[in-house]
């Protein structure tokens, strides 16, 4: 899809209602009846304050996003084309305080595998009056085999690392919308809800990294608007709400959605936490994550994040929820003994059988935590994701992924995608190198972050036999987003050939490591 200037400037809400006739034409109309209701004043018109956005593909259509200033109804018009001639309209639901004036369409009936053209109106409920319309674009899902490219990675304003308005804002998101990609994974810390930005921060050479600040974004966010604020905040970065323009988004959260290395049941010792009780916080986040992220929670299987994307004859993806089902964090050490829980027992299932029913060519699972990397939690010995540390046999929540992976090991093109660690990386993963060996070899590619200290890389679990094939990681921790340490993947699957390359890049889009996986048979 290419991006015409016309786009870009809509995207950015520089085009007016009369820029796009003759349709808006319709709201301009009202617009100028309700100023004669109001006695010849012409009373303020609404407007979309932070972009548009698109989710949760599918043959059929989209789910569309966007927020307004006030009490409104959420009006969406789709064209094949950006002239908008006999445009299709949508009506939606009323964005109001409730929902933080937020509001979602889920477009239907569309032609599959189609480009669609959109412009998103807010209608004032109290005026009637229009705001000027913004402009996306996404493609419709296929149902046949075709070229499919698209990218993942996670881990935004973390750190401290916000907007800089010395580099213009966060250019990563415009580097990755010029190679086209047919949609992105989120794979989670789509916001930093537990970091504060500060108006600078030096840098351990004596280089500034300045920031762009606001009140949500000044302490840790413990009620329900500071949460929405983290949203928001990112949201301010014109790269980024150009990105959601234009690239439909698949996303799923990890622990900064609410605060680092959460799970459910725990209550924190942290001093600058009033909140203690993570499940507030959590359910709080959860809801400002759906009120603010273009997820559809009708295709959620439990109305929170986990869910199925079929894109095609080509592509399913599995997006995981390893965050909410998980046990306590001290029960996963090298000294454990029992088994653990990072899916929970509904979730498994669900994957096993997921995996297995599938009838795409490549199975991706975006876990948003890592297999096989060693995340410490704190200083403790108790570990964050998967793995435990220790070497042997599966145990505490290595046994629960050990399950998976045996119940789909006759299930071909199976493909894990993550972020989580704020580095790059491929690992390959075979029974003839691992302690537990009834599953067949698979791949697992890390990325990250895109905007946040890098750090790594870290120490692997054998329990099921990864080999670190490529790795790009700082010297030293935390290292800014002025050096080239940012990373995003890409993937591209052959319509033709069905062959799928994955690539490792840098956010200016230098590609650091690449390989192709011929598909079994």
């Amino acid at each position: 899809m290419s991006v015409s200037r016309r786009l870009f400037l809509a995207s950015s809400g520089l085009v007016t209602a009369s820029t796009l006739l003759p349709h808006a034409a319709t709201a301009a109309s009202s617009n100028t009846q309700a100023s004669s209701s109001f006695g010849g004043l012409i009373p303020e018109r609404p407007s979309l304050t932070h972009g548009v956005a698109s989710g949760d593909i599918r043959p059929d259509g989209a789910l569309i996003w966007t927020r307004a200033d006030r009490p409104s109804r959420l009006i969406v018009e789709v064209s094949p084309t950006d002239s908008f001639h006999n445009p299709r309209r949508f009506t939606g639901m009323t964005m109001t305080p409730q929902s933080d004036h937020t509001g979602k369409l889920r477009l239907v009936g569309l032609n599959t595998d189609s480009d669609v053209h959109y412009r998103v109106f807010a209608q004032d409920l109290d005026t009637g009056l229009f705001s000027e319309p913004v402009q996306g674009t996404f493609r419709t899902a296929p149902s046949q085999s075709r070229n499919i490219r698209f990218q993942w990675s996670g881990d935004v304003a973390g750190q401290g690392y916000g907007i800089n308005p010395d580099l213009g804002g966060w250019t990563a998101w415009s580097k990755m919308a010029e190679r086209n990609p047919d949609f992105f994974i989120h794979s989670g810390d789509t916001i930093y809800a537990d970091n504060k930005i500060e108006e600078s921060v030096t840098l351990p050479d004596g280089r500034v990294w300045r920031n762009i600040v606001t009140e949500a974004k000044s302490r840790v966010a413990q009620s329900l608007d500071d949460y929405r604020g983290n949203y928001a905040y990112n949201l301010m970065d014109a790269h980024y709400r150009h990105f959601n323009s234009l690239v439909p988004q698949i996303v799923q959260w990890d622990d900064h959605e609410t605060v680092n290395n959460w799970y459910p049941g725990e209550v924190l010792d942290l001093p600058e936490y009033r909140v203690k009780d993570v499940n507030t916080l959590a359910g709080w986040a959860h809801q400002a994550f759906h009120e603010w992220q273009p997820t559809d929670q009708s295709m959620a299987v439990d109305g929170r994040i986990y869910r199925k994307i079929s894109y095609g004859p080509l592509l399913d993806i599995f997006v995981l929820d390893m965050r909410s089902y998980k046990d306590d964090n001290e029960l996963n050490h090298r000294g454990t003994k029992a088994d653990g829980a990072i899916l929970g027992e509904q979730q498994e299932k669900w994957l096993i059988q997921g995996l297995q029913s599938s009838t795409a060519t490549w199975k991706v699972v975006a876990n948003d935590l890592p297999l096989g990397i060693i995340v410490p939690d704190g200083k403790s010995g108790n570990q964050e994701g998967v793995a435990n540390g220790g070497p042997g046999a599966p145990v505490g929540r290595e046994s629960e992924i050990a399950r998976v992976l045996h119940a789909i090991r006759e299930v071909r093109n199976v493909v894990w995608l993550t972020a989580d660690v704020h580095y790059t990386a491929a690992h390959h993963y075979h029974p003839d190198r691992a302690a537990f060996q009834e599953f067949s070899p698979f791949w697992e590619f890390v990325s990250g972050p895109l905007q946040a200290g890098a750090f790594g890389p870290n120490e692997m679990d054998s329990t099921f036999g990864p080999e670190v094939v490529y790795v790009h990681a700082p010297e030293e921790p935390n290292q800014s987003p002025l050096d080239e340490f940012q990373h995003f993947g890409e993937v591209d699957i052959n319509g033709e050939t069905q062959e799928m390359t994955v690539k490792l890049l840098t956010t200016q889009g230098t590609e650091l490591y690449r390989t192709t996986l011929v598909p079994q048979r």
